[in-house]
């Protein structure tokens, strides 16, 4: 028997046959990016049920020095979860470690296991009267392994952070299968590094996370949202300020989307009507909650609010949602966009992030610098307002071979459009991670300093480079990896 099977062999009998497939046709779903972008190869996937499992996992791969690729719900957008081409590695998919281990409503904490998809966590806790404050179009197949470690954000940052702001302790399996369990929610623990930070962002690099105790907020009482428009990313910068300073604790959302956006979701997305009568250039949507009963109707706030928006002439029409169910028609226009944009023709997708004062005026002075170095092409911009997220797409002239201008122009239009970003004081990476679509250009513009310590860290903790090799972290010249 080969050395290759004897592993094989042995990771075969950890799991047992219910977490061990070297079948193509139950590969394939797992082996393509949600986006379609990269298609990777596969010596097996391995699907273990607890951290034990993957600890003994991890024992095998060290030891033969095999390469893990972590995946959770395989619903990222930088290629962060896919294996190479080579066939070398095997695919770990943390699915099978789906349990919720305790919920203390009290304590406002929930700890669970990496597998746990996001929509499911969400209706765990509103059992409890308790809620997660991150939500994004994917909940439905994005897991809390994969959402901590790609750090990701969402539509509530706003209000409550990034996932790194909501998570209080990691269980993490360590490259050569030891066990880091930092799960305690302590509110002081000051002995030197946060370690569970390395995990949070950190891509599966460092190890595999198994399970978190995360932070939870009580459930809405109840929330309004509305929908307005306005003329200019300026105009909505100068409406965010205004509903900023007085609804502070309330405020949880407030999206820009233009026009163009709009008409997209409304040509592609079956079931979608426009908010407002009359077309405008940009539109806003927000939403002000309450979760403490006696806190201010939010239905009230925003009638006052947006009466004096439109006294002042912040906003050029506004319309409130009447039910719940309208409500949610409005987050779907929204959550929609990126679909939409799919479906209406190749482009380059941008995740990037800039000072949130500086965001109007990015967007303003960005678009045309980037539409008239690549002629005929149209710049969409959209997205959180209030911490500074622009998903920038720049979409391909008409009659373009998709696959062809993608290839071709990829490697000329990011480039200019993260030096923008990085003019601007901004970060090539908002809210996707870097996977491996973004890694070179990491390298590119980072510093010595922020490189040396990456490489640092990536090296300590998995000196044989077996954890997601390839991904996040720019190997230095004479390093091995993918």
């Amino acid at each position: 028997m080969s050395e290759k099977a004897d592993w094989l062999k042995e990771m075969r009998a950890v799991v047992g046959p219910k977490g061990f497939t070297r079948a193509g046709d139950e590969m394939a779903p797992w082996l393509t990016d949600w986006r379609g972008r990269y298609t990777g190869a596969s010596l097996a996937m391995i699907s273990p049920a607890n951290t034990q499992e993957t600890a003994e996992i991890l024992k095998i791969a060290n030891k033969n020095t095999v390469a893990i690729v972590p995946q959770g719900g395989n619903s990222g957008m930088v290629g962060g979860a896919t294996p190479d081409r080579d066939g070398l590695s095997v695919l770990l998919s943390t699915r099978r470690m789906n349990r919720i281990r305790s919920i203390a409503p009290q304590d406002q904490m929930i700890l669970c296991e990496a597998g746990v998809i996001l929509q499911n966590l969400h209706e765990a806790l509103a059992n409890e009267g308790q809620r997660f404050p991150l939500t994004l179009g994917g909940k439905g197949s994005a897991t809390v392994g994969g959402l901590i470690s790609t750090n990701a954000g969402g539509t509530q940052v706003l209000r409550h952070g990034t996932m790194r702001a909501l998570v209080s302790g990691i269980e993490a399996v360590l490259p050569d299968g030891s066990i880091f369990d930092g799960l305690s929610a302590l509110k002081k623990d000051n002995r030197g590094y946060d370690l569970k930070h390395l995990f949070i962002g950190g891509e599966g690099t460092l190890g595999i996370v198994t399970a978190a105790t995360l932070k939870t907020v009580p459930a809405l009482v109840d929330r309004c949202v509305s929908w307005a428009a306005v003329d200019s990313t300026g105009a909505a910068y100068q409406m965010f300020r205004f509903l900023n300073q007085r609804t502070p604790q309330s405020l949880e959302g407030f999206e820009i989307i233009p026009e163009t956006c709009l008409q997209s979701v409304l040509r592609h997305i079956p079931g979608t009507r426009a908010p407002l009568q009359e077309e405008h250039r940009w539109h806003i949507l927000i939403e002000i909650v309450r979760d403490q009963p006696d806190a201010q109707d939010p239905r009230s706030v925003t009638e006052k609010l947006l009466a004096e928006a439109l006294e002042l002439g912040l906003v050029e029409d506004a319309t409130i949602a009447a039910s719940e169910q309208q409500a949610e028609d409005f987050w779907k226009i929204r959550d929609s966009i990126s679909e939409a944009e799919r479906a209406s023709g190749p482009a380059l997708q941008h995740d990037i992030s800039v000072p949130v004062p500086a965001m109007a005026r990015f967007i303003k002075e960005a678009s045309p610098v980037i539409e008239a170095s690549f002629p005929g092409t149209k710049v969409i911009a959209f997205g959180h307002m209030g911490d500074g997220n622009v998903h920038l797409h720049v979409k391909a002239p008409a009659g373009v071979v998709p696959e062809q201008w993608i290839r071709d122009y990829a490697t000329r239009i990011t480039p200019l459009v993260h030096d923008l970003v990085i003019a601007a004081g901004g970060s090539i990476s908002a809210e996707h991670g870097i996977g491996q679509i973004k890694r070179a250009e990491l390298e590119r513009l980072s510093s010595d300093a922020r490189l040396a310590m990456l490489r640092a860290i990536k090296t300590a903790i998995d000196p044989k480079n077996i954890m997601n090799p390839g991904k996040l972290v720019p190997l230095a010249s004479g390093q091995s990896g993918s």
